[in-house]
């Protein structure tokens, strides 16, 4: 079988991939990597992408039957055309370049695509079958697993000398107490990345469809208010003043009133955000560290705000004063982690 020369090096599998599907001829062209194993190409002209992932086999099936879940609740994942598990490839819907971050780069409307983003969430944690996928439960061990991340890659960046072993019990065991409201919150699907950089505007869709979603392959059940937060705390840019509040009015107000009253669902919220953040601390120095990817480090005197706001919110006072007896200086730490990107 002869396959005609790409821009892009083509693995054996790939090109008898490509073939299968009658795109032996296909141009190429690869898209920027982010901080998964995954790499994409679009295939220009055929209104679709070559995705590979040979090393994560469980995040690889978890995209496939994610997106296919998705696309039956009514929300846009990419849809698939064509997948190979065994060499790690698929063909999935290209939804273009119009992702959230490039719009409201071009100056977009800022409110508009956050109320569609909210809207989406909306319907997601209102359908009944949401949940309704096998996935991990966002349990107290995962959610201690990822504060862990904290101890073992933040702390010795700042304090090398730090037994890490303790601090991370001492940090694990407060942690514990905090999350209790979390374990009787009403079991959602949560997709983990839901910010801009993972939203598409699909401007020939109606409603909610027009939110296309991408990298949910590590989607839980769990607490819905961490998308929201991941939305609207995002490690990645600041929202305009007030739009925060007015976003979390407009999912207070269409929430279902499975989700509890506003006062419930807004502590979950914070609780969620200071969580998150706590974890986007230590790793975006793993991503350094381990996978030479310092470029999130400019992220970390927002998140460092960020973090420190959610517990303040949250109310949990006791992280934050073990943090400032065991850490001090933890906050300004990241200014200078930030140059290091």
């Amino acid at each position: 079988m002869t396959v005609t020369a790409h821009p892009v090096p083509l693995t054996p599998p790939a090109a008898i991939f490509l073939a299968r599907h009658g795109l032996s001829d296909a141009e190429l062209k690869p898209l920027p990597a982010d901080a998964s194993p995954r790499s994409y190409c679009r295939l220009p002209g055929q209104g679709q992408l070559l995705m590979e992932d040979r090393t994560d086999p469980v995040g690889y099936a978890a995209f496939i039957r994610l997106a296919r879940h998705l696309r039956r609740l009514g929300l846009s994942a990419p849809r698939v055309f064509g997948s190979d598990p065994a060499v790690g490839l698929a063909l999935i819907e290209d939804f273009g370049t119009n992702t959230y971050g490039r719009l409201l780069a071009r100056g977009h409307d800022e409110q508009a695509l956050y109320e569609l983003a909210v809207d989406t969430l909306v319907h997601l944690h209102s359908h009944a079958d949401a949940a309704d996928v096998s996935v991990p439960a966002y349990d107290r061990d995962l959610l201690l697993e990822e504060v862990s991340r904290f101890s073992h890659w933040f702390v010795p960046e700042l304090a090398p000398r730090m037994d890490i072993a303790d601090f991370d019990a001492s940090f694990r065991a407060i942690w514990i107490d905090a999350l209790k409201p979390i374990e009787a919150a009403p079991g959602t699907l949560v997709l983990r990345d839901f910010h801009v950089d993972n939203l598409m505007l699909l401007e020939d869709r109606p409603g909610v469809a027009a939110c296309g979603l991408l990298d949910f392959q590590d989607g839980v059940t769990g607490a819905g208010e961490y998308d929201l937060a991941s939305l609207l705390q995002d490690a990645r840019r600041d929202l305009a003043p007030g739009l925060e509040q007015k976003m979390l009015d407009r999912y207070l107000d269409a929430a279902p009133s499975s989700c509890g009253t506003r006062d419930v669902i807004l502590h979950r919220y914070h609780l969620m955000a200071a969580q998150r953040h706590t974890r986007l601390m230590g790793q975006f120095i793993r991503l350094k560290n381990r996978d030479n990817k310092p470029g999130y480090l400019k992220f970390m005197p927002r998140v460092a705000a960020q973090m420190q706001a959610a517990l303040d919110a949250a109310g949990l006072t006791d992280i934050s004063g073990f943090l400032d007896a065991s850490l001090p200086g933890w906050r300004d730490a990241g200014k200078r982690l930030a140059t290091l990107s």
